[in-house]
């Protein structure tokens, strides 16, 4: 896999949602452009479609099942990149999980457990395994993926509005905490990315489609790849004095 500018070379990296849309995206962005790679997600037979599929395009790429609302599985995933390639210079928090559009007082409890548990208590563990390990290489950088709907509200998704503004909190949290340690944390707020779910509910929904369009300037959904370039350049060292930051990657739909 030819590197485009090597500006992750080396750079070990954890990537969590790997197995499809944004993650698995972002699987083929960080290997362009050098990073050693470690995939995660709950799906193995996918897992290992991707990390075969990069080796035999000349990248470094391991894999680890795991689910990271288990402290313990994210503890055995931090746990593996350090003893096979002996340090984490970043870490791309990208797993989460949505919910089907629901009016607040209808929402049930399972519900809403499920979306926090990935999508805050996810991060959470996240950040906490891999902060340690990087407290003993000098530093590093995470990206976390919060959403559009981390910065604005939307109606009947109550619990990911709130799960994702929560990301924020932890983002900054985070970054103010461990600056002084070299380890900078950041936010990305994708907008509409095109993914295996989004497909299908377009596939439904045509009206939703235009509706989704007309809700951005740009007029469009992005290409996952679009969504982890900028996660790839949080991570990359060109982003030296970012950290804290929430940067939208949504097609101006927040601008508005």
């Amino acid at each position: 896999m030819p590197e485009r500018d090597g500006s992750l070379k080396g750079k070990v990296v954890i990537i969590t949602g790997a197995s499809s849309g944004i993650g698995a995206a972002a699987a083929r962005v960080f290997a362009r452009q050098g990073a050693r790679l470690v995939l995660c997600a709950r799906r193995e037979d996918r897992l290992r479609e991707i990390t075969g599929r990069l080796r035999e395009q000349g990248a470094t790429a391991s894999h680890v099942v795991a689910d990271v609302s288990r402290t313990e599985d994210v503890r055995e995933l931090v746990d593996h990149a350090m003893s096979r390639y002996g340090r984490l210079d970043a870490a791309f928090n990208n797993a989460g999980v949505g919910i089907e559009k629901t009016p607040l007082h209808l929402i049930d409890d399972d519900s809403y457990e499920k979306v926090m548990a990935t999508n805050v208590r996810g991060v959470w563990n996240c950040l906490r395994h891999e902060i340690a390990a990087m407290l003993t290489c000098g530093g590093g950088a995470i990206v976390n993926t919060s959403s559009v709907g981390g910065l604005v509200a939307s109606s009947t998704a109550a619990p990911y509005i709130a799960s994702k503004h929560a990301v924020i909190g932890l983002t900054k949290a985070a970054a103010v905490e461990y600056a002084a340690h070299g380890i900078r944390v950041n936010a990305i707020a994708p907008g509409l990315a095109r993914s295996e779910m989004v497909e299908a509910w377009f596939a439904q929904n045509p009206e939703a489609e235009q509706k989704a369009y007309r809700s951005a300037p740009q007029g469009r959904a992005a290409d996952p790849e679009e969504i982890a370039e900028a996660a790839a350049w949080l991570c990359s060292d060109r982003a030296s004095f970012v950290t804290g930051a929430t940067v939208p990657v949504d097609g101006g739909r927040t601008a508005w």
